[in-house]
């Protein structure tokens, strides 16, 4: 109760402030990065490297009414078809502009929801990015899997193509809140769906979920998470449930007198990773939990987790690059987010160009408050010596950093002549002190709540 004090007095429950998957985040993007400059940072990629690649269906059977993706509905397989035809295309053209030897080092298919491509369409994509480019020792090739869009055959599919890493979407299992979020989805089904995935030799299952929810209690996600345990994911996403109707207008669907407060809130995040911990999860981060032998478990302990648009990644590439429409790249140089319309990303890619509407080139400043925030997002500390060595800083520079963060928020960091560090019992305030690394200006409303 006294360590609940202090987080209000810090204003926990009432800040909204980044998730930090960028920095800076989306909203400072400006329309200034175009297709041309796009173009340029793909072509300066050095032949054989390594690099991630993200794409982006943008369509579903239902449109969930918690989401805040970039999805469109549809009941029919033209539209995915066609548009299957653009990724296609803007394979080609991604191909004609990076040197000889380039490699993927992990591939991932979102949305939306991928699953619902039929088995053909998978084949077809998924041979010709290999055609294009080979995989790296060790890659990784994931989906995003709706277990209530997925048989036997769409499985085969993948799994023949290599799929290593199946990522599901749960959220909850209660069917009253399921109800409220528009997304019904029984334990049945999913275990269904989890059969398949293990019945195929995958070797690796993340598995999502999330609190704050509309008419969660705590014994209702304690239920949730044990069953969401009996499924045994290799990795669990906790995250909790950001309410921006004013963003994603299908989220006045659901009541905002039925959302847990910002205390609560905190108490249902509680709930779920206490019980993830006594079941062996290691806690990674903010808001993941693996188990010991898992790439990001094994990547906290040795230092080299990272932060990226899909939340914690042990990958280690410096350029990923998003395909399809919305998708955000991010390159040594900087960010380029494609068109977020479908129909806009399609006409461009159709016309032999990039659709590359906006983004952000980086400065000297912004590389290292990016490792700064990256560093206390996944390590809750900032090593003084990482900064002089790899980002000229001073010791007076980084004291002078520290200082107004000290004087914030007191006991919940430490600072020595190591760095700066966030105990235990800080932790639930890490977002808010990752903002003190931020330069630039906030409009609080455009983000989500701090717990």
């Amino acid at each position: 109760m006294e360590q609940e004090s202090q987080l209000t007095r810090l204003g926990l429950f009432d800040a909204r402030v980044p998730r930090y998957t960028s920095y800076p985040p989306s909203p400072h993007f400006t329309p200034a990065i175009r297709a041309d400059r796009f173009t340029d940072w793909v072509q300066a990629i050095p032949e054989g490297a390594a690099i991630s690649l993200y794409m982006h269906v943008p369509f579903c059977r239902r449109l969930c009414w918690f989401c805040a993706c970039r999805t469109q509905g549809t009941q029919s397989d033209a539209p995915v078809r066609a548009y299957a035809d653009i990724l296609l295309a803007e394979l080609e053209l991604l191909k004609a502009n990076l040197a000889p030897g380039v490699r993927l080092s992990r591939l991932h298919w979102g949305g939306g929801t991928p699953t619902l491509m039929p088995p053909d369409m998978m084949r077809r994509i998924a041979g010709a990015v290999f055609d294009a480019f080979p995989l790296a020792e060790g890659a990784e090739f994931s989906v995003e899997i709706d277990p209530s869009e997925i048989d036997e055959a769409r499985m085969d599919a993948l799994a023949e193509a290599g799929l290593n890493r199946a990522s599901i979407g749960i959220q909850d299992f209660d069917p009253a809140i399921q109800a409220a979020i528009g997304r019904e989805q029984s334990y049945e089904i999913t275990a269904r769906a989890v059969q398949m995935i293990r019945d195929r030799n995958i070797r690796s299952l993340n598995a999502d979920i999330l609190y704050g929810l509309p008419h969660q209690t705590p014994e209702r996600i304690a239920e949730s998470v044990q069953k969401v345990m009996s499924l045994s994911p290799d990795r669990i996403a906790l995250y909790g449930y950001a309410h921006v109707p004013w963003v994603a207008k299908r989220q006045v669907m659901i009541p905002e007198d039925t959302l847990p407060d910002p205390h609560a809130r905190l108490r249902l995040f509680e709930v779920a990773r206490d019980l993830l911990a006594a079941d062996g999860y290691d806690e990674i981060g903010i808001d993941h939990f693996a188990r010991p032998g898992d790439g990001l478990a094994v990547a906290q302990k040795a230092g080299l987790l990272r932060r990226n648009f899909q939340g914690y990644t042990d990958d280690q590439a410096q350029v990923l690059v998003g395909m399809g429409a919305s998708s955000i790249s991010r390159f040594p140089q900087g960010y380029a987010q494609n068109a977020p319309a479908t129909g806009a990303h399609v006409k461009a890619i159709g016309e032999g160009r990039f659709s590359t509407t906006r983004g952000h080139e980086f400065s000297a400043e912004d590389v290292w408050r990016a490792r700064m925030i990256e560093a206390l997002m996944c390590d809750f500390e900032i090593r003084a010596e990482e900064f002089m060595q790899d980002h000229g800083l001073t010791a007076a520079a980084l004291a002078d950093l520290f200082a107004p963060v000290k004087a914030q928020f007191g006991d919940m960091v430490t600072v020595d002549e190591r760095g700066l560090s966030i105990p235990e019992a800080g932790r639930p305030l890490t977002r808010m002190i990752a903002r003190m690394f931020d330069g630039y200006e906030m409009e609080s409303r455009s983000h989500s709540p701090a717990i």
